[in-house]
């Protein structure tokens, strides 16, 4: 008898004690818990201007929900191109979170600290006969990686063009087979069930680049030199050169993110504005912004460093107001700023004259 049929004779007591009601109820039932519509709707309020990229994102979790990807790789590879501060890192944070209920349930491995050829061992771990081989430690979180039955794994290595190639001829196997097996052989990290992205912004200088010398043109000459050499060819052709064609070939989606526009700014100092009272909840204090502070934060904003320089910005020059005002008023639960002559200070409504700040 082959090994299938003996299989499938093995399972056939174990189906049989279902009732056939039983077994009808649970045909197509799929095994991951998470909603796609769920985990899109957190990412729209979230990631704002990338609608594209987003609908490739729900597209792959609606194929990961249904469970018949391929048993010898992982559940997904997906690829995120584009400049720092657009979402990319972001969007694995909030699936984490709308999957988990935790942003950092994931494993997150920066390519930054791996630049170096030899730093190879810190993903497979120390060769046979080196101080710690017998260990089979590695820089991955397992439990992460793992996931459950009815969750999916996660995994994000960041900044992905920073690293030696080496360590990414290293990730060519996990990419492929969905198993690494540590140096020393004493053990294999399973990726079957796991959600794999990795961002970079290989190109990205390059495209930004091609733009800066396309505005010395008029409108209609700048769109027709888009029309035919679209940034999107001008980061591909980056990442032709930087990675193997091997490696490129075993990703299944690369997502393209664009760089943060001035209409979406209003919207993101928002979103900063809500994270920073989730933080002050458990204090059951709150702060809001008249419109006047919030334009101070996003005029003049270079879109080049995209949301993480507003929530620099938020850090720096609001939360060391917030910090004096409820330090010295501890009874004070709530506060609204505004700004004039640009500067930021405590609304006059509130305090009855302005305290221009800094």
């Amino acid at each position: 008898m082959s090994n299938a049929n003996h299989a499938f004779h093995a399972v056939q007591p174990a189906l049989s004690t279902h009732s056939a009601s039983e077994k009808n109820r649970l045909i197509g039932k799929p095994r991951f818990h998470f909603e796609p519509q769920a985990v899109m709707q957190r990412l729209r309020e979230r990631i704002i201007g990338q609608d594209a990229a987003l609908k490739e994102i729900e597209k792959m979790l609606h194929v990961v929900k249904a469970d018949f990807s391929s048993p010898d790789r992982p559940l997904s590879v997906t690829l995120m191109l584009g400049p720092t501060g657009v979402g990319k890192t972001e969007t694995v944070r909030l699936i984490a979170e709308a999957i988990y209920g935790r942003p950092d349930a994931f494993c997150r491995i920066d390519m930054n600290t791996l630049a170096q050829e030899h730093y190879a061992a810190a993903l497979t771990g120390a060769p046979p006969g080196y101080v710690g081989s017998k260990e089979g430690n590695s820089l991955f979180d397992e439990t992460a990686i793992a996931g459950s039955h009815t969750r999916p794994g996660i995994m994000l290595f960041d900044e992905l063009e920073k690293a030696s190639p080496e360590v990414i001829r290293g990730l060519m196997n996990v990419l492929d087979t969905g198993r690494l097996t540590l140096t020393a052989g004493t053990k294999t990290i399973d990726f079957r069930n796991c959600m794999i992205f990795m961002t970079s912004n290989a190109g990205a200088q390059a495209a930004q680049q091609y733009l800066d010398k396309l505005n010395v043109l008029p409108k209609r000459l700048q769109d027709a030199c888009l029309q035919r050499i679209p940034t999107k060819s001008i980061i591909e052709k980056v990442m032709q050169r930087q990675f193997d064609p091997e490696f490129l070939n075993r990703i299944d989606r690369t997502l393209h993110y664009l760089p943060v526009q001035d209409d979406a700014l209003p919207k993101l100092v928002d979103i900063e504005l809500e994270k920073l009272n989730l933080r002050l909840q458990h204090q059951k204090r709150t702060v809001t912004l008249t419109d006047a502070a919030k334009a101070h934060f996003y005029q003049g904003h270079d879109i080049r460093y995209g949301a993480r320089h507003l929530g620099r910005k938020i850090r720096t020059e609001l939360e060391p107001i917030l910090a004096m005002y409820f330090l010295s008023q501890p009874e004070r639960l709530s506060l609204k700023i505004d700004a004039k002559n640009g500067d930021l200070c405590i609304d006059a409504q509130q305090t009855k004259e302005k305290q221009t700040l800094f």
